[in-house]
């Protein structure tokens, strides 16, 4: 189903906005299963506004978040992670790895589900993979038991990484020239995969697949690299001024990489800072080049107040 064939309700005009609110937030035309029923999808870099934005949007339409952030699916690190209002935040604890394939299920169940309440999903995320897996019907990997993965964790430790790393190259050395011996994690992973009957390196990968599982529009949020990285100053320092210290410092068992978590730990708050900025301003430049690569994806000014852009993107949502 192509993407660009959802619709949403037209809102009043601005010489009205007293009435804008009442009329926008009107069901979408159609019934659950209608023609006209859309998802909305947001994408854009880290400290883009994706949050502020989406939650204006549901503001002013019958929709809910929904969120496609790989660190925002744990709970313990809200401000690290830049936590905000939504479905699938906070629903893992930070003792356990989740997987994208997890992720897909739950987030295709609740994309669903709004929709069959006839309100309309508002997908938003800046990690590519799971922000793909809320739209599609992405090929991931299978699940694996947690006794599997804990089988497998326990002959690394037992054996060590040399020796864990060359039975990896024995079951899948497309895979082990992949994967450094000593990242634990990522050896790990591929094994219990192997085990599985799957590869943590398919023979060939497809970023984007243009059919979505409903009728969609997807947005991408276009900021300036100059401002971006301003943006990302200021969260950055905001951070610490609201406690990241000791939210970092309390958080135990961490098991999935979350950025920024040691550098917060364990470094002063000058070279913390520094040391996130550096690299949320990488990933954030990862996000921009992987955003422009997205089937259909209509780029909006988001350098703009947060109002102003949530009007935009209604306005392109009509448009198409």
């Amino acid at each position: 189903m192509p993407s660009s064939a959802g619709r949403l309700l037209p809102a009043a005009q601005d010489e009205h906005p007293q009435e804008r609110t009442l009329i926008a937030r009107r069901p979408l035309k159609g019934a659950a299963s209608g023609p006209d029923l859309a998802v909305l999808a947001i994408f854009g870099p880290t400290a883009s506004g994706k949050t502020a934005v989406a939650e204006a949007i549901a503001a002013r339409i019958p929709g809910e978040i929904v969120s496609a952030d790989s660190m925002q699916l744990y709970r313990g690190l809200p401000i690290l992670t830049n936590q905000g209002a939504g479905r699938l935040v906070g629903i893992w604890p930070l003792d356990r790895q989740g997987t994208v394939a997890e992720y897909q299920l739950l987030a295709h169940a609740e994309v669903d589900g709004l929709l069959a309440e006839g309100r309309t999903p508002i997908v938003v995320g800046g990690s590519g993979l799971y922000f793909q897996a809320a739209l599609v019907e992405l090929s991931v990997p299978p699940m694996v038991l947690e006794a599997d993965r804990a089988g497998w964790e326990e002959l690394y430790d037992s054996v060590g990484a040399e020796l864990a790393h060359r039975l990896l190259q024995e079951r899948d050395a497309r895979a082990a020239a992949r994967v450094h011996p000593n990242d634990r994690r990522r050896v790990v992973r591929a094994l219990e995969l192997w085990q599985a009957g799957s590869t943590l390196v398919p023979a060939e990968s497809r970023l984007w697949t243009d059919e979505t599982r409903h009728p969609t529009t997807i947005v991408g949020l276009d900021v300036p690299p100059e401002a971006l990285a301003e943006r990302i100053r200021e969260r950055t320092r905001g951070m610490f001024e609201r406690g990241v210290v000791d939210e970092a410092r309390a958080a135990v068992g961490v098991v999935p990489q979350v950025l920024g978590l040691e550098a917060a730990r364990t470094l002063s708050r000058q070279e913390a800072e520094e040391e996130i900025i550096t690299a949320t301003r990488s990933l954030a430049s990862y996000q921009r080049k992987w955003m422009r690569r997205i089937p259909g994806v209509v780029m909006v000014d988001a350098s703009r107040p947060v109002d102003e852009v949530a009007d935009a993107i209604l306005e392109v949502a009509r448009a198409r």
